[in-house]
């Protein structure tokens, strides 16, 4: 289950905040005495070294004499993004020219559970609220006209980072949001294939924002569609979306997670925590359970899945028990596909996409083959697949008994 609370705090402004900073912390780095007072950023030399860099990508385009971008042709149309593991409503082949596709994004600070059995939970950064943020589909050639606001009661700045995008580090120099601010940024989808997305401040505060939360995927369909490696054209039923988050929740010397008050009173101790580079918990749609159970992905026999990975942070190996990858895109859509893949790599920063066709019915478990990842830190999804058997495909000739010695 995902908690919500609403930190109530004094708003914030470009006054009260720095680039790269975070609005909260500042008690646990120079002491209790600074819990009294207004929250107070504080700004390292790392931070203050990629602030300069985002600033100066942002400035660019200010001493530009580039011409306006040429929208002649173009249509817009609007994306109504839906929470994962769900894609949003889309053509696999695109019809017509090449459109503006206008979306919207918030950036907001949430308190999440991350392990209902451990009271684990983190202080999400978030795109519309959801870990990861929501899976967004266009085709190549169109333009992706964003708008991301940053509601007034956020206590950090916000942007974006594109990776399917070209310029301004990906978006990221300009789309720095203050709370209560918003910004719009359009750029042209000329690369096609599954992307990842994520948040990126500066300094420190980039691993902060992507390992709580703040990442999500595009796709970038080629305009005929999915292709196997002779041309023949790739058709899927439904999309199956999902995010590994790695997390790093501190804990106290009774090896308790620790609790705060709001999104960033963690920060120095998160900071420690994610130098040792171990995950505390490493999961599918930001919780342990998020996608097993009740919350167990559908299909049935005879549907065809694609299945999109998105690992913003660090590399991954799916693999579904049960079945394969019948055709599997690690990098490009203009690259063949791999095919009858048993695993897969994810790239850490980076989205992959997998098409499979369901052959048995039952229970599909689809994990991270490092099964320590799997089976201990949370990295697990199910499939509850609905048809008829078939024994041709696997058959079960004897059931368990004892046997003679």
């Amino acid at each position: 289950m995902t908690k919500f609370i609403n930190p109530g705090l004094s708003k914030t402004s470009r006054r009260n905040v720095l680039r790269g900073s975070v609005l909260a912390g500042a008690a646990a780095m120079t002491g209790t005495a600074a819990l009294t007072g207004p929250r107070a950023p504080r700004l390292d030399r790392a931070n203050a070294t990629s602030a300069r860099l985002y600033k100066a990508a942002g400035e660019q385009t200010a001493d530009s004499t580039a011409k306006p971008a040429d929208l002649s042709g173009y249509t817009r149309v609007k994306q109504e993004l839906v929470a994962p593991p769900f894609a949003p409503e889309h053509e696999q082949v695109a019809t017509g020219e090449p459109k503006i596709v206008e979306i919207t994004m918030d950036t907001t600070e949430r308190l999440m559970v991350v392990d209902e059995d451990t009271g684990a939970s983190v202080w999400a950064l978030t795109y519309n609220g959801s870990v990861p943020g929501p899976l967004i589909i266009v085709h190549e050639g169109n333009m992706v006209e964003l708008t991301l606001r940053n509601p007034h009661d956020s206590m950090m700045e916000h942007n974006i980072d594109f990776h399917a995008s070209t310029g301004a580090l990906g978006g990221g120099g300009l789309t720095q949001v203050y709370p209560g601010e918003e910004a719009v940024l359009r750029w042209k989808a000329t690369k096609p294939g599954c992307f990842t997305y994520h948040c990126a401040p500066g300094g420190a505060m980039i691993p902060y924002h992507v390992t709580h939360g703040m990442n999500g995927a595009i796709i970038v369909l080629p305009r005929d569609g999915l292709k196997d490696a002779q041309g023949n054209p790739l058709r899927y039923d439904s999309i199956a979306y999902f995010g590994e988050q790695d997390y790093y929740l501190p804990m106290d010397e009774n090896g308790d997670y620790k609790t705060y008050d709001a999104a960033g009173d963690d920060y120095a101790d998160s900071l420690e925590a994610m130098r040792g580079l171990v995950p505390t918990h490493q999961v599918f749609n930001g919780a342990v359970g998020a996608l097993t159970g009740e919350n167990a992905l559908k299909a049935k026999v005879g549907e065809t899945v694609l299945m999109v990975h998105n690992s913003c942070n660090v590399d991954s190996r799916p693999h579904l028990i049960g079945g394969h990858g019948d055709y599997v895109w690690e990098s490009s859509f203009t690259d063949p596909p791999l095919t009858g893949m048993e695993t897969w790599f994810v790239r850490g920063g980076s989205a992959a996409a997998a098409l499979y066709t369901f052959e048995q019915p039952g229970v599909y478990a689809y994990v991270n083959h490092n099964l320590i990842i799997g089976a201990m830190l949370g990295g697990t999804a199910h499939f509850v697949v609905e048809g008829d058997w078939n024994n041709d495909l696997m058959e079960q000739v004897v059931a368990p008994r004892p046997f003679a010695t």
